[in-house]
């Protein structure tokens, strides 16, 4: 007899401003093809679709998008739509703005501040909302978001936003945003091989700042590339340590699954958002919020998160 899969409730729940949600959520990105964006070969649409539909049957509330999600052939927020509309009540969806991709897929010049209201109206179209969960202002090259978080603030309060966060930011940048309305989430690179690249500058080499900084304020922490470590958009990365195969293999997990748990371990305030187009992996990324890490292990896992060689 089959045993019922694990669902997304074991990791938890933690709150977007309001809005509750469990810590293991499901990134859109990888839906478009087998690589990010519009390199690779274009994804399967009916797999697609029937893997964001699984995500919610195994309990996925929490599904990160974007509009520059897109590859020759297909868009994650159209197929998001399609899988999934009528959203599920408690379903919420984060996505972001501020890169911007021609329809060529061509990477253009970072938006203006000005710009961003035809940004979110693109995903409320490719959505099908009136208005967006969460949306995301996504940092590039920008010293200062104060200007760009100031116009998502204006369309919170228009009513097309219900809740703000920020992406590829320091810790002057979330003080920034904190200063202009409430942030409800900051997404930034982070993996258990990899630092948050912004904290380099961190006080104390023991200390990633932001994810601290976010647990102080009550702001979830969602790390993108959990998985991919190095690899970052290309795939889900194949190097392991040792350390990390000798303890997934004595759980019976994969390397991957075990990289998922290490990120939930790293505060209640962390959420994962793993994303493939693979079901069997969509399973085992959810069944990886059910693992439960040794005292020792963790202080392994560790060592390697921070070491410096």
């Amino acid at each position: 007899m089959t045993a019922d899969p694990i669902t997304a409730d074991a990791s938890g729940t933690f709150k977007l401003g309001d809005l509750p949600v469990h810590r293991i959520g499901f990134g859109a990105m990888r839906l478009t093809g087998s690589a990010a964006f519009h390199l690779g070969t274009p994804s399967d649409r009916a797999r697609s679709i029937s893997v964001l539909r699984r995500a919610v049957e195994l309990g996925v509330n929490h599904i990160d998008t974007a509009a520059f999600y897109f590859s020759a052939t297909r868009s994650a927020n159209e197929l998001i739509n399609t899988a999934l509309a009528p959203y599920p009540e408690d379903l919420v969806i984060t996505t972001k703005v501020g890169p911007f991709r021609d329809y060529h897929g061509e990477w253009g010049e970072a938006a203006r501040p000005d710009q961003l209201r035809g940004h979110v109206e693109e995903n409320l179209r490719q959505l099908g909302r009136d208005h967006l969960d969460v949306v995301n202002f996504r940092r590039q090259e920008q010293d200062s978001i104060a200007e760009h978080f100031g116009a998502l603030a204006e369309l919170r309060e228009a009513g097309l936003i219900r809740h703000l966060g920020i992406s590829g930011v320091g810790p002057r940048h979330l003080a920034e945003a904190l200063e202009i309305a409430p942030v409800v989430c900051v997404q930034n690179r982070y993996a258990l091989d990899r630092p948050d690249p912004l904290d380099l500058d961190r006080p104390d080499p023991l200390d990633d700042e932001m994810l601290r900084l976010c647990g102080e304020h009550g702001i979830a922490f969602v790390p993108f590339f959990a998985v991919a470590g190095q690899a970052g958009p290309q795939a889900a990365t194949d190097t392991h340590d040792d350390t990390v195969r000798d303890i997934a293999r004595a759980h019976g997990v994969s390397p991957a699954q075990l990289r998922v748990a290490w990120t939930l371990y790293q505060g209640p305030h962390v959420l994962a958002i793993p994303g493939t187009g693979n079901p069997d992996h969509l399973t085992q990324n959810v069944a990886a919020g059910a693992l439960r890490l040794t005292a020792d292990e963790l202080t392994r896992l560790n060592a390697l998160h921070f070491r410096t060689d």
